[in-house]
């Protein structure tokens, strides 16, 4: 019988021990990626984006935790965030929904539509010696 209820308590022992390890080892996975592309739409909860890479807008959703910055780092204001604005999104998957961790406002490259045409008029006058 003390042979048996120390076989039985090893047996619980080892069990807890490997159920232990195996809650241990469980490990969440989360990976952030980054996307590039103008804001479309800009919403209380939703910042929308086009890149040229994908066709179809793609939809972040945004807390109070995402991050604003410029191309250098510093902050930028949630004001300054609007439609039209070349962004970069750092954003992490959770289920089925893109969350913006942090959001890159890179400077507008303005483009005149029509080249500027600079139009000059040189007059040259030639002598010639005559000897």
């Amino acid at each position: 019988m003390k042979k048996n209820l120390s076989q039985y308590l090893t047996a619980i022992v080892l069990g807890s021990m490997l159920t232990v390890t195996a809650i241990a080892q469980t490990t969440v996975e989360t990976t952030t990626t980054n996307s590039a592309g103008t804001i479309s739409e800009f919403s209380p909860d939703t910042i929308v984006i086009r890149s040229e890479k994908n066709p179809e807008p793609i939809r972040y959703s945004y807390s109070t935790t995402t991050k604003y910055v410029d191309e250098s780092g510093a902050p930028v204001t949630m004001e300054t965030v609007k439609s039209g604005l070349p962004v970069t999104v750092y954003y992490t998957k959770v289920g089925d929904r893109l969350v913006a961790n942090r959001v890159v406002v890179r400077k507008t490259v303005t483009t005149s539509s029509a080249p500027a045409v600079v139009e000059k008029k040189t007059t040259t006058t030639m002598t010639e010696e005559k000897k």
